[in-house]
């Protein structure tokens, strides 16, 4: 019912996940991030609490490759999970169970990782790493890149209705965190339109939060 990914930039250290789904809400349930720790994507007959775990064993130190070991070990019902982690390193890695719903499939690449479920064909993760890598720019924009090249490639086998993006970077709160619960239309474009007004207040938030004295002004009515 899903594609996603997880993502590193090797420039900023920034972390991301964008993702997007036939149910609603997905990004609600599935996306984890934490600045300098790494991004974590728990999907398919979700389990929220395996993201947190992931983010709280990379924080302990853990790489990604031991937390999808550890996860494979203790996680319940892990054979219904798909899990995804970059890890502060930029290393990429997965876990599909066995019970994965429908044609799913993943892909790598240094600082990401795709996967999905109930997907159009195979090739949608592979699309969006290469989409990925193939683009530049900021990293949400990278990002909207990625999973439009997964869209483009066939995306879900049915309707998307959701969707959602969070970067995280350098504080303790995501720095965005947009989201379309739930549309007839497309929820990856509510997103990319979402994103091109966010993009250029991002700072100016993390700077009202840091120091309002020297925050820019609000750009709203009885501002002055």
């Amino acid at each position: 019912m899903t594609f996603s990914l997880v993502a590193r930039c090797r420039d900023t250290g920034m972390f991301g996940v964008a993702i997007s789904s036939s149910s609603p809400a997905v990004a609600a349930r599935c996306s984890y991030a934490q600045a300098g720790v790494g991004a974590v994507a728990s999907q398919n007959i979700t389990d929220p609490a395996l993201g947190q775990r992931g983010l709280d064993l990379l924080a302990s130190g853990a790489s990604s490759e031991e937390v999808i070991a550890i996860l494979q070990r203790t996680g319940a019902h892990i054979d219904y999970r798909q899990v995804l982690v970059v890890d502060g390193a930029g290393q990429p890695a997965i876990h599909s169970g066995g019970q994965v719903l429908g044609i799913w499939s993943e892909a790598t690449a240094d600082n990401v990782a795709s996967g999905g479920n109930l997907l159009e064909n195979q090739g949608v993760p592979q699309a969006i790493v290469d989409g990925f890598n193939e683009s530049s720019g900021l990293l949400g924009d990278r990002l909207i890149t990625a999973m439009r090249a997964g869209l483009a490639a066939g995306g879900e086998a049915g309707p998307l209705h959701s969707a959602g993006m969070k970067l995280v970077d350098r504080v303790s709160w995501p720095v965005a965190d947009l989201r379309c619960d739930w549309t007839e239309n497309c929820p990856i474009e509510a997103i990319e339109t979402a994103w091109s007004v966010y993009k250029p207040q991002l700072d100016a938030y993390v700077q009202r939060a840091l120091d309002p004295r020297e925050a820019p002004s609000y750009g709203v009515p009885g501002d002055e």
